[in-house]
């Protein structure tokens, strides 16, 4: 499904001036994907990631670090909230991440159209903004994910737990927690209190299925010290790989007393969720391919290619129901479904009688 880019001057023109209502539509995406996704299971990821640019007039470009090339690049970036059940999952709403020198320069601000409203906001600031919108409109979500740029964050932390959102959020290995460690009661790194946990404490456990199939890793909890409310808890979850035992990942849960360590390492497993639909978005569907300097024509870009990821996730709802289920045989991917629908669109046009 290419050809969402923005690569003429036509659809460069459509995306940055034509009046239509951006958020609008991201709403209307939010409220498709409730309907063909929603599940009481669902969990809600925020991550983010970058799109390379070359010039220095695109609205937010700077030199930043860029998960999408894993180093410091010229490259614009963009917060996003996927919503995903065991249904599917799909993007429901986006931010472009603005540097402060960009909020401080007027001369760029202009000719990039930012509003006048738009203040400097860390990452984890838009993503509590996201993740808020998603909730208030009552997106069934039982937790919500996210890596350490976000779990390190305990304003967003301290949001989610007013909100009494339960949430499995990443944190750093030198994250300072309050927690017990040799009988005294203090703020401790992770990687301090991970090191402290007896053998005893480790279950190996699976955090979901794979492409290769389960994804079994060791893992341990250590209640932390918090001001508890009944029926809420807070833990360090810490996993760590088979293979080496020096690579370990942390944690920082707040959830219901009763759940018990082998959700939490499921639920931490889903958050490769996201990874997928960028990759989808960005290979089938446009995600990156636009050569747009404005700041509502980057919403508009995003949000109409955020919209196609999501029929693909309902169309394969619908396909996978239809299906007939043999043994053995795995369901239909984003990638297969999104293959489907363009053998179907090139068969309808070339079936099509001439004009």
């Amino acid at each position: 499904m290419p050809g969402l880019g923005a690569r003429s001057g036509c659809s460069a023109t459509y995306f940055s001036h034509v009046l239509w209502n951006e958020d609008a539509a991201r709403d209307l995406c939010r409220d498709y994907v409730l309907e063909h996704l929603g599940a009481d299971d669902g969990v809600l990821i925020v991550d983010e990631t970058g799109f390379l640019k070359k010039g220095e007039h695109s609205a937010g470009v700077a030199r930043q670090y860029s998960g999408t090339a894993g180093r410091i690049e010229n490259a614009q970036i963009g917060v996003f909230l996927a919503y995903a059940s065991d249904k599917g999952h799909a993007l429901i709403d986006r931010a472009l991440y603005l540097p402060e020198e960009w909020c401080e320069d007027g001369g760029r601000r202009t000719e990039a159209a930012i509003p006048e409203e738009v203040a400097f906001a860390t990452k984890p600031a838009l993503a509590g903004r996201m993740i808020g919108r998603a909730l208030d409109a009552g997106l069934p979500c039982a937790w919500v994910l996210g890596d350490e740029i976000y779990g390190s964050d305990r304003r967003l932390r301290m949001g989610l737990e007013r909100r009494e959102q339960s949430f499995v959020l990443a944190i750093r290995s030198n994250e300072k927690l309050w927690a017990v460690l040799d009988e005294r009661l203090g703020q401790h790194a992770a990687a301090r209190l991970a090191a402290g946990l007896p053998a005893q404490a480790w279950r190996r456990l699976s955090a979901g299925a794979g492409s290769k199939g389960e994804r079994f890793y060791d893992w341990a909890r250590l209640r932390l010290t918090r001001l508890q409310r009944p029926p809420w808890d807070h833990w360090l979850l810490v996993r760590r790989s088979r293979k080496d035992p020096k690579d370990l990942a942390y944690y920082v849960v707040f959830g219901p007393t009763e759940t018990t360590l082998a959700t939490l390492a499921q639920v931490a497993g889903r958050r490769w969720a996201i990874e997928e639909c960028f990759e989808v978005a960005k290979q089938e569907v446009g995600l990156a391919d636009y050569e747009i300097r404005s700041w509502h024509g980057w919403y508009r870009h995003i949000t109409l290619t955020m919209l196609a990821l999501a029929f693909l996730a309902g169309m394969r709802v619908k396909l996978n129901a239809a299906a007939p289920r043999k043994r053995g045989r795995s369901s239909l991917d984003l990638w297969s479904t999104s293959a489907r629908v363009r053998s179907a669109i090139s068969s309808a046009a070339s079936n099509a009688p001439p004009a």
